[in-house]
Order: C-alpha cells, then structure tokens, then sequence
C-alpha cells in the first residue's frame, strides 16, 4: 500500500507524518518539475504552501492537483488535505476559500469538536485540542455535502469530511516544532521566537493528539485496500 504526497515546497514536507503513518510515501514535488499524477494510490495526501488556493499563476500545478483531489472524492481514495491542501480540496468541490477577515491564525491555537466528530473514523477521540497554524486564507463556503467536524474561535472551518473517506484540515498536524520555527523564519512576524516557544512547549500535546489520527487515516487506507 502506498500514499500520493503532493508537496508544495520543500518547507512544508510530511514532518512527523513520515513516521506516524506506517505506509510508504510516494513524494511527488511539482516545484522541482515532478507531474501530478491523474489518480492517486492507495490513498493521497496534500500538504501545504505559501501560495493562495486560487494563485495558479504562482503555483501552476494546481489545476492539476485540484483535480487529482476531486477525483480521488469522487472514486473514494482516501484523502487527507492539510492546510492548502485543504482550501484545493474544497475549491475542486464547489465551496469557497477567501483571504480571511479576522486576520493570520498562527501558532498553537485551539480547535474544538463538533458533534459529527464523535463518530468520525479520524476524529472520534479529539476532544478540546491545541494545533499548529499558519493561515490567513480561509474556507468560507464548504463544499455540498461536507460534514464539519472542528472549529475554533478565529475561523470556523478547520475540520471536515466529504464523501465517503476524504478529509481536510485548516491547521498542520504534521508541522514539528523545527518545521514551525523555519516558517516563522522566513517571516516578518515580530513574535516569531514567542511562538515557536509555544509550538516547543505543547509538542507532546501535538504529538498525542493527532498521531492518533494520523493512524487512523492509515487504517482506512488499510481496510479499503482489503476490501478491493
């Protein structure tokens, strides 16, 4: 069994998904000349970027991975859309991402559960949690169909399912603390050593919150394979 990685820049790789996912990983990089396929393996992952979700001159693979994305819902690949890959995702399925109007959502920031997630093969044991952000585009109108699943304060939209085995987050459970700490970098952020303290200090809550779902992503991989 193998993962379709999208990967938008060398910045934003798999982090701690290398490890947690316990399937290989086939890294398609389109910034480095590498084509997005038209289907996916056995599943797909699509990571985050600078880029806006809309910003195809900037980023010119992502006509191509957004419909990589609406297919892999449309033939039940499961789907894992972080971030960017999650405003591509829902763009590809008819909602709506805009640059956001409460501001840049960055560092650790609470995400909470809404009711369908108690039943939710990735999200049923996310209780009250913390996750790392980095976004001011936001998913405003989701897609027909979707199911929300997480929420916070600042944008609303920051989990949700759609179809039978695809889901997409706002927030970066793959970022680690290292890969944080490059982003703000590369910012102008004035609170760039304060909030790469605070990513640091909740990495074991980051850890044991959504290592769990990252198996599970990895075990509806695994009992779909064993169903074809």
């Amino acid at each position: 069994m193998r993962i379709t990685v999208i990967e938008h820049e060398a910045e934003a790789g798999l982090g701690y998904l290398a490890d947690w996912l316990g399937l290989e990983c086939d890294v398609v990089r389109p910034y480095l000349g590498d084509e997005v396929p038209e289907r996916a393996a056995d599943g797909l992952i699509v990571l985050g970027g600078a880029a806006a979700a809309w910003e195809d001159e900037r980023s010119p693979w992502q006509p191509a991975t957004r419909d990589l994305l609406r297919r892999a819902v449309e033939e039940s690949t499961p789907t894992l859309a972080i971030c960017l890959g999650a405003q591509l995702l829902t763009m590809a399925c008819g909602g709506t991402v805009e640059r956001g109007d409460n501001g840049l959502e960055v560092g650790v920031c609470e995400v909470a559960p809404l009711p369908a997630a108690a039943s939710d093969r990735l999200m049923s044991w996310v209780g009250p949690a913390v996750a790392v952000q980095y976004h001011q585009d936001a998913m405003t109108r989701l897609p027909e169909g979707a199911v929300p699943l997480l929420t916070s304060a600042q944008y609303p939209n920051q989990a949700y399912r759609l179809g039978e085995a695809a889901w997409a987050v706002q927030f970066h459970p793959e970022a680690t603390p290292e890969i944080f700490a490059s982003w703000t970098a590369d910012s102008d952020l004035e609170s760039a050593a304060e909030l790469d303290a605070e990513v640091k200090a909740a990495e074991d809550r980051l850890v044991a919150t959504w290592r769990p779902v990252a198996e599970a992503f990895a075990n509806v991989i695994r009992d779909r394979s064993a169903r074809h």
